[in-house]
């Protein structure tokens, strides 16, 4: 696959959203350290239709218009005073929006749902960290010999989480459909809606999990080449380690929780971290309806917190799987207002001392029931979403359970796992995840 691009044009909101330039606040957790890096993904659109609509055309139109109500998006992220990110916003300002061309079919390379992973990197932006401040969003528009195409995105962190970045693109999808009415009117106010207390206090299990180290950057340790593979995980086989598991501990444990224990003794004994190293699990919680108020409908910014589990390395290898399960099903117990307030409170109070989870963090997302499928631009739902970040949740080797993609009727039984790893420790977890399939479970 090549891709050819053709123009950058800079979309500028249909209507200006505001007169005169300002800046505005971020929220602590959009200031969190380990958020500091540009989210990559891409959404895969099969075009069957056979009238005249430019993808191109269309989308531009329909970003343009969004951009009024989601002007942030085109702003640009400054350094305060503090350390702490804030946006400043300026009249007349724009997001970029590349437009490309590939030399092939969707088809010819399965909808992207298994994709050479070095090849798909060119139909998503890859700013550097000077750009990215200047342009903290930037899109890319591919179009396919067959009238398909992929929408690329690279979002800095600091603007919004998943969760908000989608409720953008569905608008800007329902705008492309004719619908004009905005389903929820953007809230930012990010200061105030999630702020720290007066007089802030750290309470609860935070800082059993963080800690401070000045000048630690989790995404740049040494631990060599990071490689991306995708792994097939089936329900039959899936289903038989869930009860297996469930009969050992009469528990009732989740596919995140049985699979993520999994997963994540296969990565630590693969990647032969000694045993005295304390080793992280690492997903986020959804903390919208969890605080106290709710946050608005319309909030966008980022609207999770991360939340551990942790343990030695030998113990995670040496112990039942359902432990680890039961570990991280534990961990769930943390989500609670007073976790969330804590965690904003340490982050106002030792920002600048370096907040970390330290090495040994790998994080688990799971995205098949995000509501990809509705962003749709006219010609129906993404048939694949695929993640390119390899930096997230503090951990450079981060894990995504990801749909099929819906044009591969082959594969419905089931879902994806899309597993970032040192290079030097992926046939060893290749070969643990090939016991998975064949259902050899002897070592539980």
């Amino acid at each position: 696959m090549n891709v050819q691009v053709t123009e950058t044009a800079l979309i500028r909101p249909s209507t200006p959203p505001f007169t005169e330039d300002h800046a505005l606040l971020l929220s602590h957790l959009d200031n969190d350290h380990s958020l500091n890096v540009t989210f990559r993904y891409l959404r895969a659109y099969v075009n069957s239709n056979t009238s005249d609509r430019n993808p191109f055309q269309v989308i531009s139109s329909a970003i343009s218009t969004a951009l009024h109500h989601y002007y942030p998006l085109a702003g640009s992220l400054h350094r305060a005073s503090n350390g702490r990110y804030e946006l400043f916003c300026q009249v007349d300002q724009s997001l970029p929006l590349v437009n490309a061309s590939a030399d092939c079919t969707l088809e010819s390379v399965n909808y992207l749902d298994d994709p050479d992973m070095n090849s798909v990197e060119q139909l998503v932006p890859d700013p550097s960290p000077e750009e990215t401040l200047v342009n903290p969003c930037i899109l890319q528009l591919t179009v396919f010999k067959c009238g398909g195409f992929t929408l690329g995105a690279a979002i800095h962190n600091a603007l919004c989480d998943g969760l908000g970045a989608t409720q953008f693109f569905c608008l800007a999808a329902d705008l492309a459909r004719g619908v004009d009415q905005v389903k929820f009117q953007p809230v930012w106010d990010r200061a105030a809606l999630l702020g720290p207390r007066n007089p802030p206090k750290v309470e609860g299990p935070v800082r059993d999990f963080l800690s401070l180290e000045k000048g630690f950057n989790p995404y740049k340790q040494n631990i060599g080449h990071v490689v991306r593979e995708c792994f097939y995980v089936e329900d039959e086989c899936l289903d038989q380690l869930k009860a297996l598991l469930s009969e050992q501990s009469g528990l009732s444990l989740t596919t995140f929780e049985i699979l993520g224990a999994y997963i994540w003794r296969a990565k630590v004994q693969a990647s032969k971290i000694p045993g005295d190293e304390t080793v992280k699990f690492s997903y986020l919680m959804n903390i919208r309806k969890l605080v106290k108020p709710p946050l608005p409908a319309g909030y966008w910014g980022n609207g999770c917190v991360a939340i551990y589990a942790k343990v030695s390395a030998k113990d995670l290898i040496e112990q039942p799987l359902w432990k680890t399960a039961e570990l991280i099903k534990k961990s769930k117990s943390n989500s609670s207002d007073e976790y969330v307030r804590s965690f904003i409170d340490l982050q106002e109070l030792h920002y600048e001392e370096g907040i970390t989870a330290g090495k040994g963090v790998s994080g688990f997302t799971d995205w098949r029931h995000l509501g990809h499928s509705a962003v749709d631009f006219g010609w129906g739902g993404p048939v694949t979403v695929l993640p390119l970040s390899s930096n997230f949740l503090g951990s450079m080797e981060p894990c995504f359970f990801l749909p099929y993609s819906s044009s591969n009727t082959g594969k419905n039984k089931g879902f994806k796992v899309l597993v970032s790893l040192r290079e030097s420790a992926m046939p060893a977890f290749r070969e643990e995840m090939e016991k998975f399939s064949r259902k050899e479970f002897s070592r539980l």
